[in-house]
């Protein structure tokens, strides 16, 4: 028999077999002659990962459209999906099938610097999305110029003093559907996750004036919150929007009171370290005991199987902001998320790679955009 060594261990021996063995041999003796065995490897098994990406990667590469697009050539907000999926999955900058895709987009580009079909009610969705293409395919500087141009665009977007409001409006500091309508927390955090990715500091007037937004969307009454829906529900979950009497895709309740959902929270949750606030501060706590209570892979807490792609994304962007590798639910059960998260979208997948939801909500029964979305979540899943 030849001696173990920790290298022994990490590729493949047994723990229990191990640990027998260890005991066998005189146990607690044996082992302080031993190296120091290595952690157990956090995430996901590497070969399941490689093979559901590349699967992934290879459905969208067979349906893309002559021109560039993906499912649509006047909604570049799902191209920028699948530009910035294929990023995320590893695709190399100069490969022909991401560099059609991004020409298509930049067709799309405006003089006032934002990135967006001419008619679309979704100029912030679709700027903010090609923005994260853009960024992530930027290895050589070639995108440098367009990006910024995009981010003032993007500011401009931003509800704030520009438009008339000071910081008590419950509009203040969200990003919506254009000016003529409500700020959301979906479109807010997308606007931040572009200007997160093009460089902008949590300090940044831009950050903190979304802070003041996104905490008039979590159901806690503090100084932070003082609208009316603050103290109705009051978990700590977050929901859609306070701005124009209020909205949450879960629903209400009987008072009014807006309902708590997962992929919100995670959303929420965020957005506010982006701008800056800490672990220790009472917001992020209350949030992070709702996402503890409703830790899932299986559904989108609150909403059960709608918006589960965008939730995974979402999700998984979140825990990696917060460098967790082990995240603890209320019952004590340490998750590795990475593994939990891949496993389930490993399931899910279709035989030609794609994963499509059956819950047709926010058009995830569009494979391309489901697809977009996953490899966009296993972006964060390669293990630690």
């Amino acid at each position: 028999m030849h001696a173990l060594n920790s290298s022994d261990f990490r590729s493949g021996v047994d723990r229990r077999a191990f640990l027998a063995m260890l005991a066998a041999l005189g146990g607690a003796s044996v082992l302080r002659s031993l190296p120091a065995i290595a952690a157990e490897k956090i995430g996901p098994d590497t070969k399941l990962l490689k093979s559901i990406r590349e699967k992934g990667v290879n459905f969208l590469k067979t349906t893309q459209s002559d021109d560039g697009s993906w499912t649509s050539n006047t909604q570049p907000g799902i191209g920028a999906m699948a530009c910035f999926g294929l990023v995320s999955a590893g695709v190399k900058v100069d490969d022909p099938t991401l560099q059609k895709g991004l020409k298509h987009l930049l067709s799309f580009l405006q003089k006032d610097g934002g990135i967006y079909h001419p008619e679309t009610a979704h100029k912030n969705y679709e700027t903010s999305l090609t923005m994260l293409a853009l960024v992530g395919a930027n290895s050589d500087g070639r995108y440098t110029a367009t990006i910024k141009s995009a981010e003032n665009f993007l500011r401009g977007l931003q509800w704030d003093e520009t438009e008339g409001l000071d910081k008590s409006h419950p509009s203040f500091g969200g990003a919506g559907y254009g000016k003529s309508q409500r700020p959301d927390l979906s479109n807010t955090t997308f606007l931040l996750d572009a200007l997160k990715a093009a460089g902008v500091k949590a300090d940044d007037p831009a950050m903190k004036n979304a802070l003041v937004f996104v905490s008039r969307c979590q159901n806690l009454e503090s100084e932070f919150n003082t609208t009316e829906f603050a103290a109705k529900v009051n978990d700590g979950g977050f929901y859609y929007t306070p701005a124009a009497g209020g909205t949450s895709q879960a629903g209400k309740n009987a008072d009014g009171g807006l309902r708590s959902y997962a992929s919100m929270t995670y959303a929420g949750l965020k957005s506010m370290l982006y701008a800056g606030l800490s672990k220790d501060d009472k917001r992020v706590k209350a949030a992070l005991e709702w996402l503890r209570k409703f830790y899932s892979v299986d559904q989108n807490p609150g909403l059960d199987q709608q918006g589960l792609y965008y939730y995974y994304h979402t999700f998984a962007r979140t825990l990696a902001t917060l460098e967790v590798d082990l995240f603890e639910d209320t019952k004590g059960v340490k998750h590795d998320w990475r593994r939990e998260l891949t496993d389930a979208l490993a399931k899910r997948q279709k035989e030609n790679g794609s994963w499509v939801n059956a819950a047709d909500r926010w058009m995830e029964g569009d494979p391309n955009l489901t697809t977009a979305y996953s490899l966009m979540a296993l972006k964060y899943c390669d293990p630690k």
